[in-house]
């Protein structure tokens, strides 16, 4: 593969997004209902669109828009031009449903195996792929961008973790991809077992599908004994693959920008904030063929930025902070999940296996019950036995120290509750919720 793109200078970077940005909004003038309208409605013309800079002309794309046209209103290819149909689980109402041509499903293919890459997989190397197969696009995806970079595909998909580990011992893979949530499940299987990570054989693993912050990466990468970055991704846009961390820089993804032009915008005015700014990220597709969206609203907060000691040129986000619609507002104060798992960083002991359960009170959260695990080494060292005074005193005051950080550092107010190593539901595979509800 051809990875000279990524190297490319910022002015031709510029040129080509602008290229294909005029490309792009002439071929929704033709062939989209649902975009003429909206340039009707804003006064806009395909000819008033001449630089990349010109973007912020053009409507946002909401997930509600792909409802109200479900399920094949936003395409832009007939039927008998699609190579391929995939759509989202709809536990929110209608689900949905993004297509793909010949030339998107080849797209796909070259953006995961330029994020496998960079994740540090090589021609050659196996991929265990414990992403779910089927109308989802994390399997699918991560197999034909691995397939395309030349490497063999267990495609395992999720769930079974005794066998998912049995085939790693037996198959021997350098990579694996799944959700943080599942590696954990995967690397307790394995200490379950006495199995220590110099014994595993894998050196890279390809997480994404939720946020997930240093502690859970501390983990997996202790338990499993290797490299593990983040993949980003959305099926909206394309499916995982929009943007990769580089294993060895970490800290930030590269979005693949010469396909997909990102945007930060205010979450109530719309309006973008200045570059580095935290705010919504916003994508526009600049080479989709089936179903192109322009500046596609993802409800997940982040920021950009240049890394002046990063390998490649092209821009980078930061972790996802959490999504709009899941932060949670604690007597005036906005809290995202991955803030409170952000603290447990600081105390030593905990196993980041938790659940989130807001507190109401006249219709307003007063505060946060948290259930979390401690690691049962922390209370070995105790040297004291469960369901006596002794291990409840300690753990009663294990918890209030983490409450005491939580409030030092996020501010709010929480009731910790301690639980035994692996006694909490445990991921299985796909994406893991951490909010409850009462």
């Amino acid at each position: 593969m051809d990875f000279s793109v990524e190297y490319l200078k910022l002015d031709q970077l510029r040129l080509l997004q602008s290229d294909r940005l005029k490309d792009l909004v002439g071929y929704l003038g033709e062939r989209s209902e649902f975009y003429r309208g909206k340039f009707n409605e804003s006064g806009i013309a395909p000819q008033d669109i001449r630089t990349i800079e010109d973007i912020t002309k053009l409507p946002i794309t909401y997930k509600q828009d792909l409802r109200d046209n479900y399920p094949f209103g936003l395409f832009t290819v007939p039927k008998n031009e699609l190579q391929r149909i995939h759509c989202s689980s709809g536990t929110t109402g209608k689900p949905t449903v993004v297509g793909y041509t010949k030339e998107d499903v080849d797209l796909f293919s070259e953006v995961v195996a330029r994020s496998l890459y960079a994740a540090g997989a090589r021609p050659g190397m196996q991929l265990h792929n414990a992403y779910g197969y089927g109308i989802f696009t994390g399997g699918l995806g991560l197999h034909y961008g691995a397939e395309k970079l030349e490497m063999s595909v267990l495609p395992i998909s999720g769930g079974m973790t005794a066998r998912q580990v049995d085939l790693i011992l037996d198959f021997k893979p350098e990579v694996i991809c799944c959700s943080p949530s599942y590696a954990l499940t995967i690397a307790d299987e394995f200490a379950n077992r006495g199995i220590s990570a110099e014994e595993i054989s894998l050196k890279y693993a390809v997480l994404g599908s939720e946020p997930w912050t240093e502690i859970i990466r501390g983990h997996i990468e202790e338990k499993l004994g290797l490299q593990a970055t983040n993949i980003y991704g959305l099926s909206e846009i394309i499916g995982p693959g929009v943007s990769m961390e580089d294993f060895e820089e970490k800290g930030g993804s590269y979005i693949w920008e010469d396909h997909f032009y990102p945007e930060i915008l205010d979450p109530i005015t719309k309006e973008p904030v200045p570059f580095g700014e935290e705010g919504v990220l916003v994508i526009t597709t600049l080479t989709k063929k089936a179903m192109p969206l322009l500046r596609y609203w993802t409800n997940d907060i982040t920021s950009l930025y240049y890394d002046e000691n990063a390998k490649r040129t092209m821009v980078k986000m930061r972790p996802i902070k959490g999504r709009a619609d899941d932060m949670l507002i604690v007597r005036g104060v906005n809290v995202y999940p991955s803030q409170i798992e952000e603290v447990f960083s600081h105390v030593k002991g905990i196993i980041p296996n938790y659940y989130l359960t807001p507190v109401e009170k006249e219709q307003m959260c007063v505060a946060l019950d948290i259930d979390v695990e401690i690691d049962d080494e922390l209370v070995k060292a105790q040297k004291i036995d469960a369901d006596t005074a002794d291990y409840f005193n300690f753990v009663g005051s294990f918890g209030k120290n983490i409450e005491n950080e939580i409030k030092k550092r996020v501010g709010i107010t929480t009731k910790v509750k301690i639980h035994a190593q692996d006694s909490l539901p445990k991921c299985e595979g796909g994406k893991i919720n951490r909010i409850l509800k009462k």
